[in-house]
């Protein structure tokens, strides 16, 4: 896990910090954690599989057109680039 130091952080601020872990029953440093990674975690997360799954009911995808794609696809294997 990495570490960080706030430097120059003000003593009203960090008695702030203090009162609000002890109501919230956790220790400043932990509460100064979790404030850390709510302001730069986002709630919810893109899963591209999700999202995939939702644009395919949107249009209407069906298992059928997914079997149709199948046997269309085309499966000769891709040429390498070269680079000369």
């Amino acid at each position: 896990m990495a570490m960080l130091t706030v430097r120059n952080l003000p003593d009203d601020v960090h008695r702030a910090l203090k009162i609000q872990a002890q109501q919230h029953g956790r220790s400043t440093e932990a509460y100064v954690r979790e404030i850390l990674a709510m302001a730069v975690k986002p709630e919810t997360r893109l899963r591209l599989g999700d999202a995939l799954a939702a644009l395919s009911q949107n249009i209407g995808l069906s298992n059928d057109d997914v079997e149709i794609l199948e046997k269309v696809r085309d499966r000769t294997p891709a040429i390498p680039l070269v680079f000369e």
